[in-house]
């Protein structure tokens, strides 16, 4: 069971995956978040590419939820 959750919280996530998950918002939206700091923090590979965490986008989201406790 550790070992199961231990890949879903290591999962990564494209940029396209992670547009699509927030409601398909625009890569030119994301990028600007990413310049005002507000998107999850990414990981930024040798070759450039930028990947997010699973658990990180869900603790973000999670954090951004109507009614959550500031």
């Amino acid at each position: 069971m550790a070992r199961d959750t231990r890949s879903a919280a290591a999962e990564l996530l494209t940029v396209r995956q992670v547009l699509d998950e927030l409601g398909d918002i625009s890569r030119r939206t994301f990028y600007r978040w990413r310049e005002l700091r507000l998107p999850p923090t990414c990981i930024r590979l040798p070759n450039g590419e930028l990947w997010d965490r699973r658990d990180v986008l869900d603790d973000w989201l999670e954090e951004r939820a109507e009614g959550a406790a500031s």
